[in-house]
């Protein structure tokens, strides 16, 4: 009988190929240093363009910076104080917005289908109030995670790699 050894690989021998999709992360309020650098992390992790912050800048604590791994030193990322602001960079760069939002009309996420041709944002909520009412109401597709627990809502790092991973899925194909 033969037994395959396994090896754990290190960063410096992995086959992963380094890539970047035209996918930037909308963050709505968002509070939570772990939320904040997690973000960074899963950014850098799925080849997002960028990460723009609407509302609350964010903060450097040793929190953030313990779950970004230094990734918010390379994942290029700004600050937008105004939803307006926002809105108007979205509408103006094309962008294919996706609400990662639970409403009324949201489709299951592993339904959605974009273009792999467009640039895409993806806009996720505030800890406790999810998108606001002026972002969700300028996304062309408005999407939520099956869950069968008893509660309706996950962490939202979670959530955004899951996400992500979704939205990068449809540029691969």
């Amino acid at each position: 009988m033969n037994i395959k050894m396994t090896t754990q690989l290190e960063h410096t021998n992995t086959n992963f190929s380094e890539k970047q999709f035209p996918i930037t992360i909308i963050c709505d309020h968002i509070t939570s240093a772990a939320n904040i650098g997690a973000i960074f992390r899963l950014a850098d992790a799925f080849g997002v363009e960028k990460v723009i912050f609407v509302g609350n800048e964010p903060v450097f604590t040793r929190r953030m910076e313990k779950t970004a791994r230094a990734t918010h030193k390379t994942v290029p990322f700004e600050h937008l104080t105004e939803e307006n602001d926002c809105i108007e960079f979205l509408k103006k760069e094309k962008y294919t917005i996706i609400a990662l939002e639970i409403t009324n009309n949201s489709t299951p996420i592993n339904n959605l289908k974009i273009s792999n041709k467009n640039k895409t944002a993806i806009i996720i909520g505030n800890e406790n109030y999810g998108v606001s009412k002026n972002l969700l109401s300028i996304a062309n597709h408005t999407t939520h995670i099956e869950m069968f627990g008893k509660n309706s809502s996950m962490n939202l790092a979670q959530a955004t790699a899951i996400c992500l991973y979704e939205v990068t899925n449809n540029y691969q194909l």
